[in-house]
């Protein structure tokens, strides 16, 4: 039975999610609070967290975004009723892997979850490293070295290198990125995915601005060169 965190500080909205997700064979654990919920997310484990953005003492994009910072890897689907481009953006920065908007079924909430899961296990399911140039991955440990110096790479970041060393040398669009990274199937920017190339070069090329790994095709996307 998958495990479940809830934090939702409305309690019908939290009690009609949990039953329904009982329907369906989630064991789910509800958190009112915002602080409360960062502590049972660290403490864990979980198979999906389910966050609200507007939450006593601790906000949704401040938890998603300590959660990464303390590595925990655990799939974040962030739930709210606000449907601005930048709430979504911001939400996705931070490291949520998808986004839901109230009002939502429960059928759509579970689907987009099974989802995120599936994702979740593939991306991280193979265990071999991976080295170019004076980089070496390891994607099961979540650990990367630069000439032999520990790199910090966020969860996204690894993501899109496991993306990038599966498509080596193959023209990546950024509309790929965000169908297989982040897994939406239309996205309302690019920047995203721009920032994240950008934060990556920053860590891993010898020079950033003349990159000879993460390389730009203009008009086209990135493409990986080992």
């Amino acid at each position: 039975m998958k495990k479940v965190l809830l934090v939702e500080d409305s309690v019908p909205i939290a009690q009609g999610v949990q039953l329904g997700l009982t329907d369906e064979n989630f064991e789910t654990d509800i958190s009112y609070d915002g602080e409360e919920g960062f502590q049972k997310a660290i403490k864990g484990p979980y198979d999906i967290i389910l966050l609200d953005l507007m939450l006593p003492h601790k906000n949704g994009i401040d938890i998603c975004r300590d959660l990464r910072k303390e590595d925990v890897l655990t799939p974040i689907i962030i739930l709210t009723s606000r449907k601005t481009e930048t709430d979504k953006i911001l939400g996705l920065e931070v490291g949520a892997d998808d986004y839901v908007t109230k009002p939502f079924s429960i059928k759509e909430l579970i689907a987009r979850m099974r989802a995120v899961m599936r994702r979740s296990e593939k991306t991280f399911k193979e265990t071999e490293d991976y080295s170019f140039g004076n980089v070496q991955i390891h994607f099961k440990q979540m650990e990367a070295c630069k000439s032999g110096i520990p790199v910090k790479l966020t969860t996204t970041e690894f993501k899109i290198m496991k993306y990038f060393s599966q498509h080596e040398g193959v023209v990546i669009t950024r509309d790929n990125f965000l169908d297989d990274v982040w897994g939406y199937d239309s996205f309302p920017t690019t920047r995203t995915v721009d920032n994240y190339i950008l934060s990556l070069r920053k860590k891993i090329e010898d020079d950033p601005a003349n990159p000879v790994h993460l390389i730009t095709v203009h008009s086209a996307g990135y493409k990986f060169v080992k």
